[in-house]
């Protein structure tokens, strides 16, 4: 049996004094010993973030890592800048760093090769856009995503890796997939994942579902067989977020 995993992605929000204020407000509200509980934050945050949670069943993520220890490239941060400091988790991938800084496949596998190698979890994730959804490409263009972000990781690797499915169209404007668009596709990553590796690695990998998740819609997309948990966005800012974490009770 999977252990779900829900994590929250804070996006560019929160100042340091107000990401520890939220955390605090948070803590009692997401105490659930049943699921693994992340907040990713913006780098800024992760410092007092990590401070913050110290004693408690949250675990902090960062929103993105370069595949680089160290070098000439203004403005990222490392994995061993992520380590030193306590980061567990980092999200890799989202659809705004492919939309807004041109992230590609090929740069996510580098980033999920480079997370492992320094002991991070990756988030790693993958969707498609309302076009590619009517155009009816959807799962060739999710297992296109995934092949090329696993490319030369290990099943031992791909065992601890997370995957987030977040339909486009789904994030941040209210709509959500339907419970059985969601498991579909899910379905379809894990039968992937089945396919480059094998089986076994393919029912240890937890495959969460992200896009506009709410404490209404969690629990029906939490219950499908393929879907471990969820990738949440706004709602992750709010006290709602411990009625999602708490979706079981």
């Amino acid at each position: 049996m999977r252990r779900k995993i829900i994590a929250g992605n804070w996006k560019m929000n929160k100042t340091p004094s107000e990401a520890v204020q939220l955390i605090e407000e948070l803590k009692p509200l997401v105490a659930n010993d049943d699921v693994d509980v992340v907040f990713c934050v913006p780098a800024v945050d992760l410092v007092p973030a990590i401070e913050a949670v110290k004693g408690t069943n949250i675990a902090i993520g960062a929103e993105n890592m370069y595949y680089q220890e160290s070098g000439a490239y203004t403005g990222e941060i490392s994995p061993n800048m992520l380590t030193d400091i306590g980061v567990k988790y980092v999200i890799i991938g989202h659809s705004d760093r492919r939309e807004y800084f041109a992230e590609t496949d090929e740069t996510v596998n580098k980033k999920v090769l480079k997370a492992f190698e320094h002991g991070i979890t990756p988030i790693i994730c993958c969707g498609e856009s309302l076009t590619q959804r009517e155009q009816g490409i959807t799962i060739d263009w999710i297992r296109q995503q995934i092949k090329i972000a696993f490319l030369n990781v290990t099943p031992a690797q791909a065992k601890e890796a997370v995957i987030a499915y977040e339909p486009i169209w789904a994030i941040g404007t209210g709509k959500v997939a339907t419970s059985e668009q969601a498991e579909e596709v899910c379905a379809a990553i894990r039968a992937c994942i089945a396919e480059i590796f094998d089986e076994a690695t393919a029912e240890a990998i937890r495959i969460q579902y992200g896009g506009s998740v709410s404490a209404s819609s969690a629990p029906e997309l939490f219950a499908m067989p393929n879907i471990d948990g969820g990738l949440v966005g706004g709602a992750s800012l709010k006290p709602d977020f411990g009625k999602i974490v708490n979706y079981n009770k």
